[in-house]
């Protein structure tokens, strides 16, 4: 590429390559470059996450627990470390897999349902990590659920540390 070009694209913060919104959820990788666009959620940046939060829209954090590790010896004591989120979200552990057990798709309705007092127009905004298909997976379910207030924040914690924002350890819903 020209070097004039390759400093446009920089410049513009145009990508060098798109990543097509899929028609269905994704799976593996997880942690891989995801769309610019989510069909009836608005995507949102840092500072309108800010924003947002500042007004007390709802968070919800999508990421999954840490699962005990396989290869432990037989009877190690194993504690899952303390997952970290922004301040006043909520955690809806694992909701965000390209398949759900009844009983994580139970908790995605439900905590939608708590964080919006059952309006399905308001704001939501939904996280995990950045570049991680589980935050668009749960805000895509949360479309396909009626939720028009659906925002979709694609940087998650980690755009949120990197504008100076702080964490807080997450508790169980």
């Amino acid at each position: 590429m020209k070097a004039w070009l390759l400093a446009l694209v920089l410049s513009t913060g145009a990508a060098l390559a798109q990543v097509p919104e899929p028609q269905d959820f994704r799976g593996e990788p997880y942690r891989a470059p995801v769309p610019a666009t989510l069909a009836g959620a608005q995507v949102i940046d840092g500072p309108r996450a800010k924003a947002l939060h500042d007004a007390g829209v709802p968070f919800l954090d999508v990421l999954p627990r840490q699962k005990r590790p396989d290869n432990l010896p037989e009877g190690t004591i194993w504690a899952s470390p303390p997952h970290q989120t922004i301040p006043g979200a909520t955690w809806l552990y694992d909701t965000g897999y390209e398949k759900l057990a009844p009983a994580e798709a139970q908790r995605l309705a439900d905590g939608l349902a708590a964080a919006t007092h059952g309006d399905k127009a308001a704001p939501v905004v939904i996280f995990c990590k950045s570049d991680c298909w589980m935050s668009w997976n749960a805000a895509k379910r949360a479309v396909a659920l009626g939720y028009s207030g659906v925002n979709w924040y694609p940087e998650g914690v980690d755009g949120w540390v990197a504008m100076g924002g702080t964490l807080v350890n997450a508790t169980d819903p």
